[in-house]
């Protein structure tokens, strides 16, 4: 691994930053106590949430800087690279909780943590704090760092995992309340998102490359696939594979009209590679078959 800064465990990752280690699974790191540092890509094996002032020379995505007010968090699953490396120094700031994973095995969060899909965006779509949800979030983050100063018993896993769930269950509050405060941006992606598949299917792409998926649509509109399912899952109701399969059958519907051309090459046409294949989603959707579709009208 070339030119990255690898973090195994959270004690690494506590003396990089001048920390000290209180539990060996999780701590709240004071990124503060940080000697400057020079440029450097950082990966993480262990989930990451960088909370307030953050550097954007440790939060660099692609090529783009970006700069977060205080009150930003800013979510890693393990495996994440983040940070690009270069020649000038900077003084790390602000919170960040970290978290391994072997700390959630037996616990009903270790069940559900793959349903924060925030983990998965990409830095650009961090969450953006009112005070009011600053002030919970330093509540969870108090609690939990109060349990790591406590001797470690019989109580503390338990105390310290619900703490997070906890803590993750707000963030997943405030990103809902952030998809529904950023309702005009979100329209504007949605419609990009209807251009984008009017485009689709006028082109050749459906002969090329297939039908449109939904990571294909997300790197067109430069989301992570992940924050695109859950922003059009909001704004919608549907699920953007719904969106795109509800594409598909309005788009065919008008298609079958041109009695010129054989079931089988519209099928091609929308990308299907197989005409059964298309056959049964018509029918799935419509209840009926593209054939007796084409008879009805």
């Amino acid at each position: 691994m070339d030119g990255i800064l690898n973090f195994s465990t959270i004690r690494e990752y506590n003396v990089f930053n001048n920390n000290e280690t209180l539990h060996p699974l999780v701590n709240v790191v004071n990124l503060n106590k940080a000697a400057p540092r020079k440029l450097k890509r950082l990966r993480y094996e262990f989930y990451t949430v960088f909370f307030k002032q953050i550097y954007c020379g440790d939060l660099r995505y692609g090529l783009n800087n970006y700069d977060y007010e205080e009150g930003t968090l800013i979510f890693l699953a393990p495996g994440q690279v983040i940070g690009e490396n270069g020649e000038d120094y900077y003084q790390p700031q602000g919170i960040a909780l970290v978290f391994h994973p072997d700390l959630l095995l037996g616990t009903s969060l270790g069940k559900s943590i793959d349903d924060y899909h925030f983990f998965s965006y990409a830095v650009n779509e961090a969450l953006h704090l009112s005070e009011q949800e600053r002030k919970i979030i330093l509540d969870c983050i108090a609690k939990i760092e109060y349990e790591l100063q406590h001797a470690i018993d019989k109580h503390s896993k338990q105390l310290i995992v619900n703490n997070i769930e906890l803590f993750l269950n707000y963030c997943t509050r405030f990103y809902d309340r952030q998809f529904i405060t950023r309702e005009n941006i979100n329209k504007g992606i949605l419609e990009r998102f209807e251009n984008l598949l009017n485009s689709y299917f006028s082109s050749d792409k459906p002969f090329s490359i297939g039908l449109p998926s939904v990571a294909y649509c997300a790197e067109e509109l430069n989301l992570s696939a992940n924050y695109f399912g859950d922003l059009v899952k909001k704004e919608t109701g549907v699920s953007p594979q719904e969106y795109i399969q509800s594409k598909i059958i309005n788009t065919a519907k008008n298609r079958i009209f041109d009695t010129g051309k054989s079931i089988s090459e519209i099928a091609y046409e929308l990308g299907f590679k197989y005409p059964q294949h298309f056959t049964r989603l018509f029918k799935q959707k419509t209840g009926i078959t593209p054939v007796e579709y084409r008879n009805l009208n």
